[in-house]
Formats: C-alpha cells, sequence, structure tokens
C-alpha cells in the first residue's frame, strides 16, 4: 500500500457511500457486503471526502472547524483515511 500524501485526493470506492440513518442519527459506511458505523470523528472526516479535495485540504478544514492544531488533526486524519484504504473503503484520484 502506498503512503498517503496531503496532496492525495480522497475518493470512495465505487459502490461504497457514507449515509446517515436519520432514526437513529448515526452515520454509517455502506458498502458491497459489508456497513460500518462511523464514529462522529470518523463521520466529520468523511463528511469532507467529496472526490475534489485534497487530504490537506480535507485536515485544513477540520483543523479550522474544530480549532485544534493541525498536526495532531493531520496525523489522525492520515492514520484513519490509509486504514480505509486498506479496507478498500477509499482510493485515490
Amino acid at each position: 500500500m502506498q503512503t498517503v500524501s496531503e496532496t492525495d485526493i480522497p475518493a470512495f470506492m465505487r459502490g461504497t457511500r457514507l449515509q446517515h440513518d436519520r432514526v437513529r442519527d448515526q452515520w454509517f459506511v455502506q458498502a458491497p457486503e459489508k456497513a460500518f458505523l462511523a464514529d462522529p470523528i470518523a463521520a466529520a472526516i468523511l463528511q469532507r471526502v467529496n472526490g475534489e479535495s485534497t487530504l490537506g485540504n480535507i485536515i485544513d478544514a477540520l483543523s479550522e472547524a474544530y480549532a485544534a492544531p493541525r498536526d495532531i488533526i493531520a496525523g489522525d486524519v492520515v492514520r484513519m483515511v490509509q486504514d480505509l484504504a486498506e479496507r478498500q473503503v477509499l482510493t485515490w484520484k
């Protein structure tokens, strides 16, 4: 698996999407033959994955939205998207 760069553009794999369950007020990732709940942090990240924004842009937006240090946000985001890429939920453009 290649190392993720902030210039990479994450996108959901074909047939995979983030969906909101309004009844339970929970976000979950739906993929072929699997689905899993996204905790609030994962949901905040995945809501910004649109196939157009770079990983750096997503990190900047999260850092601003949560008034958190960018380096801490960057580490968490990179680890999560790398893990989801290995699970074939996300890919790179």
